[in-house]
């Protein structure tokens, strides 16, 4: 089980990440969004930032309905997403490892091609790529 504390450590792992000031959690490379809370949106209510769910970006809709057909306990999506390459997922449904693996691959397809290659050559099994551009605050 992992929750919003590790989306955040994951991400900022990544070479070439921003974090954007939210109720949650908001990450992007080359400004586009890769994975961030959950907005969750009730007619008649103000919506709800659930950082227990985030959003992902699986790059098309081939991939979107593997994992929603695949793994429906994990992973889910609302009408608002129709036709947009994102998921949810539930973020008590995974193991770190799963979710390593699923923001990663987020990122890879928002990357631009040299910032993937910084990954690529700036990573080994004993440790995170290239420090992030997020600023300390």
């Amino acid at each position: 089980m992992v929750d919003a504390d590790d989306v955040r450590r994951l991400a900022l792992t990544l070479p070439h990440v921003t974090e954007i000031d939210s109720e949650g959690f908001d990450f992007r490379v080359a400004d586009k969004g890769f994975v961030w809370s959950y907005p969750e949106r009730r007619p008649g209510t103000s919506r709800l930032i659930r950082t227990d769910i985030a959003v992902l970006y699986v790059g098309d809709e081939a991939e979107k309905q593997a994992l929603l057909l695949g793994e429906p306990e994990v992973f889910f999506t609302t009408s608002a997403y129709d036709g947009l390459p994102l998921v949810m997922l539930r973020l008590a449904q995974v193991e770190v490892d799963r979710l390593s693996e699923l923001v990663t691959d987020a990122w890879r397809m928002r990357a631009p091609g040299p910032l993937v290659g910084d990954l690529d050559e700036g990573t080994d099994s004993a440790g995170p790529g290239p420090r992030n551009d997020r600023q300390a605050g």
